[in-house]
């Protein structure tokens, strides 16, 4: 017999209950741009360490992996939870950086091709706070051709040697865990010979170099892989079969936190159109009486208002199989562009104060740091150019753009002589 479900409305006032005694209230502002160089190391592990105990507490609380099967710790509930949940942590802290890449798209990828030891393993120690993952996917030749990964995995008895780099992982500096895309298979055509790995970034072998950015941000990272061993029982899915894992991996990615794995408030987004409080800089730019700002203003609320309702619209249609799980790539690159335009109102909005500040200046500091660092908004998480090949081609069905490498064995692909 089934066991029947917790009604949602009880679920709210159990999330309710934990929320008002154990979350700090925290205005969404603490999460403007991100990626900006405002805290010192020590200042971001003491945060990552109270978001692992906010998860710990979530977990003991019964309110960790709400979509998550029981089996492996969570609470083996549904969507319709899960917001519940977002709802109730509305102006309140929450575990932000536990939630993508480690539950969406790692815990995804565990939960639909990790092998039943691997959940056992891992998943549970992920609902505790006590793992965080990061995706050792991007490469330095590579751009957004995930595909042509040249950081290789060699067999040896029980055991695979790896070797090469991967770059633009945010945070891995501070994380626990990795999971790998790697070249088994140089015989065959590129997308035929990758497997997927799992490892722990403090291994032997493993360099994590931090990338200094224009504004001063240190978050992205290199990893540099040397002669690292992992065990083939930490390997995830079959030999050269990664690009089965791989294409699901990148969607859970594009869901990224409109994952019903997620615990995310409204508006708590680490970067897109909730991210610059439109009204403060035009208040503090001392324009909120100027027609065009008004303008401006108004431009921004509609299209964050658009981005939510899309991100609802195509979460609620993949959940209930009446939308292409491929058309995820629709909301990444609507959030892209529209996190390029709400950027750039930004900068309009700050005027000269945009170009110099003082920091003194409120809701104006960096705001020109931001509009330099827009584009990083259409490239993480993989660029809206990829996505928008995705939607003409899986979601609209239009032909495949032409390749000269997919029937080619992937070590005769031409690359250049620095590879």
């Amino acid at each position: 017999m089934t066991a029947k479900l917790e009604d949602p409305e009880s679920f709210r006032e159990r999330a309710r209950e934990f929320v008002i005694a154990n979350l700090r209230p925290s205005s969404g502002s603490k999460l403007v741009g991100i990626l900006r160089d405002e805290r010192t190391d020590e200042e971001e592990l003491a945060e990552v360490a109270r978001e692992r105990e906010i998860q710990r507490g979530l977990f003991e609380a019964q309110l960790a992996g709400v979509c998550v099967p029981k089996a492996y710790g969570g609470q083996g509930l549904t969507p319709a939870h899960q917001a519940v949940l977002n709802d109730e942590l509305i102006g309140r802290e929450y575990p932000m950086r536990l939630q993508s890449p480690t539950f969406a798209p790692c815990l995804s990828v565990l939960l639909e091709f990790g092998s039943e030891e691997q959940k056992l393993r891992h998943i549970p120690a992920i609902l505790k706070g006590e793992e965080i993952w990061m995706q050792f996917l991007s490469e330095p030749s590579g751009g957004s051709d995930v595909a042509g990964a040249l950081t290789t995995a060699i067999r040896d008895g029980d055991e695979w040697i790896l070797n090469g780099s991967k770059v633009w992982t945010t945070g891995a500096w501070w994380s626990d865990w990795g999971l790998c895309l790697a070249r088994t298979n140089w015989d065959v055509p590129k997308h035929r010979g990758l497997t997927v790995f799992m490892l722990p970034i403090d291994r032997e072998g493993v360099e994590v170099h931090r990338i200094e950015m224009l504004n001063g941000s240190k978050e992205f990272c290199q990893e540099f892989l040397t002669d690292v061993r992992v065990p083939d029982s930490d390997r995830i899915g079959g030999v050269d079969d990664g690009w089965t894992v791989g294409t699901r991996w990148m969607f859970h990615e594009r869901m990224g936190t409109n994952s019903p794995l997620t615990t995310q408030p409204k508006g708590g987004a680490l970067s897109g159109p909730d991210a610059l409080p439109m009204v403060s800089i035009a208040g503090d730019a001392d324009v909120l009486d100027d027609r065009r700002a008004l303008d401006l203003i108004g431009e921004a609320e509609s299209l964050a208002a658009a981005d939510r309702a899309l991100r609802g619209r195509l979460g609620d249609g993949i959940a209930a199989g009446t939308i292409s799980d491929q058309a995820s790539a629709i909301g990444r690159l609507f959030a892209g562009r529209v996190a390029i335009r709400t950027t750039t109102i930004g900068m309009d909005l700050a005027g000269a104060a945009a170009a110099a500040w003082a920091e003194d200046d409120e809701s104006l500091v960096e705001i020109g740091h931001d509009y330099l660092m827009r584009q990083v908004s259409c490239i993480g998480g993989g660029t809206t150019e990829m996505a928008a090949n995705v939607v003409s081609e899986r979601v609209l069905g239009m032909p495949r753009e032409r390749t000269l490498d997919r029937d080619v064995a992937f070590r005769d692909v031409p690359r250049s002589p620095s590879h």
